[in-house]
């Protein structure tokens, strides 16, 4: 339930051609719907300005058909994230408008009416080759809230002269994302050269010292570089949600 979809049927209700218990009818789901082994939350559009996204780890593939397709009623767009290819098959099976984003590892349904367009753009950057399925999942994200997203990637600090190539894009993004394994040193870099904000994503990627990605992640938050804020490791959906959220503010 979006606020324009909200909008009309209680225009319909005021002007007489929907009665009131129609509209009841069609509002006893909007704080959410019970399931039996989730509750789907379809209020969320109204408080965040986009729906519930389906986290697909843990979840079989029948729980998450029924949760996208209660979704998909409402009228929203559907994100389904962390699912391998096995599961994906088996989802799109039973729900076959799904598309499936192999690298991303994420299963979406565009809304049935676009949310407003962002302002600005967000550049997704990421710093190697094996930080790609989270960056992915970010530039989804951001792209499912109608945001423009370019990516650059493979430009880590290993091999700087990579990324100032790209100075047009560093210098014309509203808002970034940057995602980086290792050491975890891309983002306080880019936040040294830009002024708009950045999301630093630190991610699992690295040797035995990287502790699964907590040495990027500490990295990140010991920056010095002003206008950077850090997700949790791998967490690209939170990245770019969060970009996407500045993006329709600035």
């Amino acid at each position: 339930m979006t606020q324009q979809r909200l909008k009309e049927l209680l225009q319909q209700v005021a002007q007489g051609r929907l009665s009131p218990e129609e509209g009841i009818k069609r509002l006893k789901d909007l704080p959410y719907q019970d399931l039996g082994f989730a509750r789907v939350d379809h209020h969320r559009s109204l408080r965040k300005g986009f729906p519930e996204v389906i986290f697909g780890q843990g979840k079989d593939a029948g729980q998450i058909v029924a949760i996208a397709r209660a979704l998909q009623q409402a009228g929203s767009a559907v994100l389904v994230t962390r699912v391998d290819g096995d599961k994906a098959e088996r989802v799109r099976k039973e729900f076959p408008e799904l598309e499936y984003h192999d690298l991303a590892r994420c299963l979406s349904l565009p809304a049935e009416e676009p949310p407003p367009a962002g302002r600005g753009l967000v550049a997704v950057v990421a710093a190697g080759t094996s930080d790609l399925p989270v960056a992915e999942e970010a530039a989804l994200t951001a792209r499912l809230m109608n945001s423009q997203v370019e990516c650059l990637y493979d430009v880590g600090v290993a091999g700087l002269h990579r990324l100032f190539a790209s100075s047009q894009l560093l210098e014309k993004a509203s808002c970034f994302v940057v995602v980086a394994g290792m050491e975890g040193a891309l983002p306080s870099v880019v936040a040294g050269l830009v002024a708009a904000p950045v999301v630093a994503v630190p991610t699992s990627v690295g040797y035995g010292a990287s502790f699964g990605g907590l040495a990027a992640l500490l990295g990140m938050l010991n920056s010095c570089a002003p206008g950077l804020s850090v997700v949790n490791i791998d967490n690209g959906f939170g990245a770019g949600y969060l970009a996407g959220l500045m993006d329709h503010m600035g």
